[in-house]
């Protein structure tokens, strides 16, 4: 079971949060950091499998936990927004294959908005948040000449 939940959550991150995968791999705590979040549910692991729970409700379960910390997710966010507000920016970097690493640059960039406006999943669809970021990407393009 903590293997196959390794697996998941290292999958779930390369797609939901790969500037914290860079991260990770940058300080070579990978594995560490995969091993210790199973860790941290072993507890529920334990309960669940006393309770006779069918492995996909536990696997369902131990990902939420897991993940709880990780959503909403920024990149996912920015690159909704680089779709749909700068579709000639996403096209370009997708075509020369640096949309990911473009889209982790705008997380640092953004930073500051998400925490001043307090990113989260209740506010993840707020309009003045989007907004902000908005004009946030729209001000590095300016900067950078994208």
């Amino acid at each position: 079971m903590q293997e196959m939940l390794i697996r998941k959550l290292h999958e779930y991150i390369r797609d939901n949060n790969p500037d914290l995968l860079l991260t990770l791999e940058e300080e070579n705590r990978v594995s560490d950091y995969l091993q210790e979040n199973v860790a941290s549910i072993d507890s529920l692991i334990n309960q669940l499998l006393a309770d006779n729970n069918p492995a996909s409700d536990i696997e369902e379960r131990c990902m939420e936990e897991m993940t709880r910390q990780l959503k909403p997710s920024r990149y996912n966010y920015l690159k909704e927004i680089l779709e749909h507000e700068f579709p000639g920016e996403f096209e370009r970097f997708n075509h020369t294959g640096i949309l990911q690493t473009e889209i982790i640059n705008l997380i640092t960039i953004c930073d500051p908005v998400f925490y001043e406006l307090n990113f989260s999943e209740e506010n993840d669809n707020d309009r003045y948040l989007r907004y902000a970021v908005t004009g946030a990407v729209h001000e590095y393009f300016k900067v950078s000449g994208e």
